[in-house]
């Protein structure tokens, strides 16, 4: 529909145009402030979202010695924790991590855990409910620095260790404890670390963690972080020193975290000489080649060796122990500092590991560190084993398995690569960044996820990622919202796990840095939030107000939507109305309105009349027919001139100008169906086909949070308006972004029609039975 404006109203278009409704920027408001949900800023944490002046950690310090019995499958062993209170509150006593509970047989884990069986039921699924499998840890002792027993109390996952004497600020204490506990077959008990074993070798190969009692954290914003251990919220740790004595047999290799302190001891002197090579090396050398490890695979070690690795400032510790691992590497540099790059893998992993496993573990740590903060770690680890994605410092364990005759299809390639992109990348998120993975999985899992998204572009041009484009998020915004929970959410209380703390929150930055924010600021706050707690404990709210402080964009509206509701973008766009300016002319105007009247369609009617009725009484009777017979009511008149030319004299020169404007204006209607309030991104087309792409801020809603209308004003005539489209912002509703609306293409697919007879059970017991049968059997009414 086009219609015209007289010139009053094209002055109006320049002002303020009302709202359809007013809105209050009250708390139902989507673009009311947060800071009646956020933690108040204080002297710990400010309000621009960096530690404050009196911002404060504990350390904890480990000394670990263990043994790993490659006979039974289990760990023995010991350390001491020197723990160090570097908050102003007196400790009467301290919480330490028993992860390995979530294995003990009265696990609180398996005692909550829900279900429904179905049809069809996997082996490994029956295994787990039919276990009487014991993994949890076995206390042996906990003592004091001097020998004397502490008192104990064992709640789960978690064990209070209560003090002889409160640890008062700034004082440190040393306490030993040993333990012994079973490891799990991961390939039917599926957990964070655990063993497989290759039946055609007979070897074992360990991915081990959560190995040893660990530090609960004691922080500002909540004291003790001592949640339940039940399976999906993960790791909040302490930094601190480990040196850590692994004892293998002999003919194992062991990767860890950290630097290994005794090669000389462990490795031959042709994998030293090889491990230097790897130093320079442009890409990765083989320490332990596949021959080598093939031939390790028929060894059996009566001895053993120890060896000692040392890792600084860093949250946790993990390793990996097999005689069949291949083991190459390479250095890189991050500016300036040595990486050395490494992966471990059986046989059985190539060729895909072999080929890209160290050289996406040195992409992944260049691309991190271009967008968060430089690595400053001294290795990286990627190691091939039962565990399909899990993160440690410095090291991770990794999925991906080629067919038995080397061949992959592309989606296994490719999801190799991504999860060690994903699991390298969780040194950034959160062994550095160190959040709290216990309460917040989407601060490290959705942080991760979209730095992992970057990084596969980076890696390969049209890379086929999985999570980060918005369009592959919008299904599951667009599920029945009794199926969603926040983002801000407890990690054990989230469902649909996957979307709701790796890919929804790994497309909202996403979309904030190629939509709502644009590259240069969103890219700067990030790397400032990095900066700002890398080796610290971030919070939520740190994160939300330093994107905000280091980019002036208020982005409220944003969190409140795609963090704190389960709103789904659905923009629609209703209505759009066309006017021109009119020129108030008679002489034109006129002529127009004689035109659209001449150009409207005839009613039905009255094409039928001009068929059906031969001769009105009019055309019969001539003298019927007086003035207005042939009065044309748009010809212009002396008096129409008159008043059109005393209206010009009323006007200024500019506003004379206004009345010959030849642009377009249009009114366009939007509806925010989804609830969510976002950016509208809209594509113009043209009569002469040329195109447009105009982005309008999220405020736009700002008055009015369900419907607003948008004024557009063109040079060129517009054919056809259409909103987001290059899926940019998670839409769940296409059919409703374009006017004219534009029909939804697909297929269908054409098949012969057969219908084949099933045999009945008669028949199918005769296909059944066996020669001799067949024979003994006689037809019914024979009569033989």
């Amino acid at each position: 529909m086009r219609r015209f404006l007289f010139a009053g109203l094209v002055l109006a278009v320049a002002g303020q145009l009302p709202a359809i409704a007013q809105t209050t920027n009250s708390g139902t408001d989507k673009f009311a402030q947060l800071e009646t949900m956020l933690p108040t800023p204080n002297s710990y944490r400010t309000a621009s979202g960096a530690p404050g002046p009196d911002y404060w950690q504990q350390r904890a310090d480990y000394d670990i010695k263990v043994t790993l019995d490659d006979a039974k499958q289990a760990i023995t062993g010991r350390e001491t924790i020197t723990y160090t209170n570097l908050s102003p509150d007196v400790l009467p006593y301290l919480w330490v991590q028993l992860d390995q509970n979530i294995l003990d047989k009265n696990s609180m884990t398996a005692a909550t855990q829900v279900g429904q069986l179905q049809d069809k039921v996997s082996f490994q699924s029956l295994e787990g409910l039919l276990s009487d499998f014991d993994g949890g840890f076995k206390i042996e002792s906990v003592t004091g620095k001097d020998g004397r027993a502490l008192h104990t109390v064992t709640n789960h996952t978690m064990m209070r260790v209560d003090l002889l004497t409160p640890l008062r600020p700034h004082q440190a204490v040393s306490f030993n404890v040993k333990w012994h506990y079973n490891i799990n077959d991961q390939l039917k008990i599926n957990e964070r670390s655990g063993y497989e074993f290759f039946p055609e070798d007979k070897n074992y190969l360990y991915e081990i963690a959560q190995f040893y009692p660990r530090m609960a954290v004691y922080s500002d914003n909540q004291g003790w972080q001592h949640k339940q251990f039940l399976g999906n919220g993960e790791f909040t740790l302490p930094f601190g020193d480990y040196h850590v004595s692994i004892t293998a047999p002999a003919d194992h290799v062991v990767g860890a975290t950290g630097t290994l302190l005794n090669a000389a001891q462990v490795l031959s002197a042709t994998q030293q000489k090889r491990f230097e090579q790897a130093k320079t090396a442009r890409k990765p050398v083989l320490i332990v080649s596949q021959d080598e490890a093939v031939k390790n695979e028929g060894s059996r070690a009566t001895g053993t060796k120890t060896w000692t690795f040392a890792a600084k400032n860093v949250r946790d510790f993990a390793w990996a122990s097999s005689r069949k691992f291949i083991w190459d590497a390479m250095e890189i540099k991050e500016e300036g500092k040595p990486v050395m790059c490494m992966s471990y893998y059986p046989k059985e992993g190539n060729p895909l590991w072999g080929q890209y496993s160290t050289q996406v573990v040195a992409h992944t740590i260049k691309t991190y560190s271009k967008f968060t903060i430089p690595y400053a770690y001294p290795v990286a680890i990627s190691v091939h084993g039962p565990v399909g994605g899990m993160e440690y410092p410095m090291i991770c364990f990794n999925g991906g398995r080629p067919e038995k005759d080397g061949t992959y299809s592309p989606e296994r390639k490719y999801a190799m690569i991504s999860v060690i992109i994903h699991e390298v990348g969780h040194n950034f998120f959160p062994m550095i960044i160190n959040s709290d993975e216990r309460q917040w999985t989407w601060m490290d899992e959705g942080l991760n996820s979209f730095v992992q998204f970057l990084t596969e572009q980076e890696w390969e041009r049209n890379y086929p990622s999985r999570r980060g484009e918005p369009r592959n998020i919008s299904a599951y915004m667009a599920t029945d919202k009794s199926l969603q929970t926040p983002i801000m959410i407890n990690s054990e209380s989230a469902l649909q796990f996957g979307n709701n703390a790796y890919g929804k929150p790994a497309t909202a930055l996403n979309i904030l840095r190629e939509t709502v924010m644009g590259r240069e600021l969103f890219d700067y706050a990030f790397k400032t939030y990095a900066t700002r707690w890398a080796y610290k404990h971030p919070q939520p709210a740190d994160f939300f107000r330093t994107m905000e402080d280091a980019s002036a964009v208020d982005l409220d509206w944003f969190w409140r939507g795609w963090f704190y509701t389960t709103d789904h973008t659905d923009i629609a766009l209703e209505s759009v109305k066309s006017y021109n300016v009119s020129t108030k002319n008679p002489q034109v105007e006129n002529a127009r309105m004689q035109q659209m009247q001449a150009a409207a369609p005839q009613s039905i009617t009255a094409q039928r009349n001009a068929t059906d009725i031969k001769q009105t009484l009019v055309e019969e009777k001539p003298e019927l027919k007086d003035f207005y017979n042939n009065f044309n009511p748009l010809a212009p008149t002396a008096a129409d001139q008159q008043r059109y030319t005393a209206y010009l004299g009323t006007l200024s020169p500019e506003q004379r100008q206004r009345l010959g404007d030849t642009q377009n204006f249009y009114e366009l209607s939007l509806r925010n169906v989804g609830g969510l309030v976002m950016p509208v991104v809209l594509q113009m087309t043209y009569a002469d086909n040329s195109q447009e792409i105009q982005t309008i801020p999220a405020e736009i809603w700002r008055k009015n949070n369900a419907q607003v209308s948008k004024i557009i004003v063109t040079k060129k005539p517009v054919i056809s308006f259409v909103i987001d489209p290059f899926q940019q912002t998670a839409d769940t509703d296409l059919s409703n972004n374009a006017f004219p609306r534009q029909p939804a293409a697909s297929r269908f697919e054409l098949f012969q029609q057969q219908q084949q007879a099933q045999p009945n059970p008669m028949q199918q017991q005769a296909a059944q039975a066996s020669p001799m049968q067949k024979m003994e059997q006689k037809p019914v009414g024979s009569g033989q």
